[in-house]
């Protein structure tokens, strides 16, 4: 449990969530387009969702591990 919240606090993770509440308040507020929103929010998300599959890989493939 302690292993999960400690990945939570993890400077990518609050960066992704931060951005994703920023947008979402900006599409609320009519400030940026949901097409504008829809963009960026697959960019934030498919770089963090893409550093953690590498991370992950990574860390499979080294010869230390059974």
């Amino acid at each position: 449990m302690k292993n999960k919240l400690a990945k939570l606090i993890d400077v990518k993770s609050i960066m992704t969530l931060l951005l994703t509440i920023v947008f979402c308040v900006l599409a609320l507020l009519g400030i940026i387009s949901g097409t504008e929103f829809l963009t960026i929010f697959t960019v934030v998300v498919g770089f963090y969702f893409g550093t953690q599959s590498e991370k992950k890989t990574s860390e499979t493939d080294r010869p230390d591990n059974p």
